[in-house]
């Protein structure tokens, strides 16, 4: 018998798996519990990268929003992101993979907030994001 954490994170990955936009920019889903993911993405030339040939802010964007409201739907609940706030801290050379961590820092009835970091390869810090969500519903539990 599969536990809680187990069960949410193969519905995610089931749900972000099926996302169009997540599969366009190779955004995998590392790690789950409640209130916290990690999600990873490479950054490839010509796929990722603006004319400087590092990980285009609006790629990083993307990465840091969906770490962020995969961390709120750990939490049972389905969100639409209401503002972002986002620092870029350092460009992203084109690597194997890049990582965020997700983390929610509110839990209300109607709004959230998490937050994500992005780091590189070797860990550097790459930029450091704030959101605010709207609670729009709750995901119902599959009656295995």
């Amino acid at each position: 018998m599969k536990n809680t954490t187990e069960c949410l994170k193969e519905n995610l990955v089931t749900i972000y798996d099926e996302n169009p936009y997540i599969k366009l920019l190779d955004i995998s889903i590392i790690h789950v519990e409640e209130g916290k993911v990690e999600l990873c993405m490479p950054v490839l030339t010509g796929k990722h990268t603006n004319l400087y040939n590092i990980a285009h802010g609006g790629a990083l964007a993307s990465l840091a929003d969906s770490a962020m409201g995969i961390a709120c739907a750990t939490t049972g609940k389905k969100v639409v992101t209401l503002e972002m706030n986002m620092n870029f801290i350092k460009g992203a050379a084109t690597q194997a993979a890049i990582k965020a961590i997700g983390k929610v820092i509110h839990n209300g009835k109607n709004t959230m907030v998490a937050e994500s970091e992005i780091v590189d390869s070797q860990n550097q810090l790459l930029a450091k994001t704030r959101g605010t969500f709207f609670v729009t519903g709750m995901f119902e539990e599959n009656k295995e």
